[in-house]
């Protein structure tokens, strides 16, 4: 199983960025995938899910209206689209999914907001 996140990059405040996970190694559409983020001398905190089929999604409380979570199953790949970005949304990006007992994680991708 491999996942790798690109993408980030420095934004201004009130900008847009989106964010991708490229998977392989296992059947995609069969599993639900994550995005986690976490700033530094903070824990890793999980920020949004999909289902395998894409059709069912959910947000943590900080991030709702503003990022939006989609996958492509033929390119194996998750989005995550991030509008309105804050300074406090500064952190390593990484996508994960649990496959045969354990979580994937991918090497991360730094997001910076600030003006």
């Amino acid at each position: 199983v491999q996942l790798v996140e690109s993408g980030g990059g420095l934004v201004q405040p009130g900008g847009s960025l989106r964010l991708s996970c490229a998977a392989s190694g296992f059947t995609f559409s069969s599993y639900g995938m994550r995005w986690y983020r976490q700033a530094p001398g903070k824990e890793r905190e999980w920020v949004a899910v999909i289902s395998g089929g894409g059709d069912s999604t959910d947000y943590a409380d900080f991030v709702q209206g503003r990022f939006t979570i989609s996958r492509d199953n033929a390119k194996t790949t998750v989005y995550l689209q991030m509008n309105s970005l804050k300074p406090e949304d500064t952190a390593v990006y990484y996508c994960t999914c649990p496959y045969s007992g354990r979580w994937y994680w991918g090497q991360g991708t730094q997001v910076t907001v600030s003006s």
